[in-house]
């Protein structure tokens, strides 16, 4: 039960059945990518390392679907990272078709689909975040809120960038594909850089699309700690009561 007052389950109706059949649909298209992706990937180990998060998100999506249901507008842009990680893993970071195209219409230096796929790595679990930290927590739409989520996605980054390097130490010159450099001495910096600006971006650019969809999801304002019988009309004479 979360602190509003209600279990994580979406409002009955037909709704709620759309909404039910979408996790399914978006999980059957992750998996259909995963047995495309692992066909006669450029480097097998490698496509292990960076479809590994991929297998750990979704097993954790699975065991707790029905104890804490996040909202559809999350589990999309969840199916997206995961897409965009499939996709490297395939052709390895430095060799993906699309990082070439882009490489060649601007003349870069290389291919930066590993910069989209660090973007990502903050856009997307900065939603993830927020949506946790407003149902589990008692922080509201805010500064802090804001603050908080930023802190979590820069941390993940970081912790991320320590697992590439654990990950080099151990098997070696194998890791250099999954490491992605291609040359660059600040590539470290660049991809936590990245993943700042994507969790700016999405808390800048998402947040009020992410406020309607937890209404829908869980039927209550977000924020609103303690809303009796977990309604939004209880919600909001909570809110007036406070006021007087």
């Amino acid at each position: 039960m979360d602190p509003y007052g209600n279990k994580g389950t979406p409002p009955r109706g037909a709704s709620s059945m759309q909404e039910g059949f979408e996790p399914l649909l978006l999980a059957g298209i992750t998996l259909a990518a995963l047995v495309v992706s692992g066909m006669d990937p450029y480097d097998r180990a490698t496509w292990v390392l960076e479809v590994l998060p991929v297998f750990l998100g979704g097993a954790i999506l699975i065991a707790t679907y029905r104890s804490f249901r996040l909202s559809s507008f999350l589990y999309r842009l969840l199916t997206l990272h995961a897409l965009i990680l499939i996709l490297g893993a395939h052709y390895t970071y430095a060799r993906v078709p699309l990082g070439f195209w882009v490489q060649d219409l601007f003349d870069m230096s290389r291919n930066h689909y590993d910069r989209l796929g660090h973007l990502a790595q903050g856009f997307i679990p900065a939603i993830l975040a927020r949506e946790v930290l407003l149902r589990l927590s008692p922080l509201k739409p805010g500064k802090w809120l804001f603050f908080l989520v930023t802190c979590v996605c820069l941390a993940f980054s970081a912790f991320y960038e320590l697992l590439e390097w654990w990950t080099a130490a151990a098997i070696g010159q194998a890791a250099d594909a999954f490491l992605g450099t291609q040359g660059d001495v600040w590539d470290t910096q660049w991809d936590m850089f990245l993943a700042l600006l994507g969790a700016l971006a999405a808390l800048a650019g998402l947040s009020r699309s992410h406020d309607r969809a937890l209404r829908k999801t869980t039927g209550v304002l977000p924020g609103v700690v303690g809303a009796p019988g977990g309604s939004v009309g209880a919600a909001r004479r909570s809110g007036r009561r406070s006021l007087k």
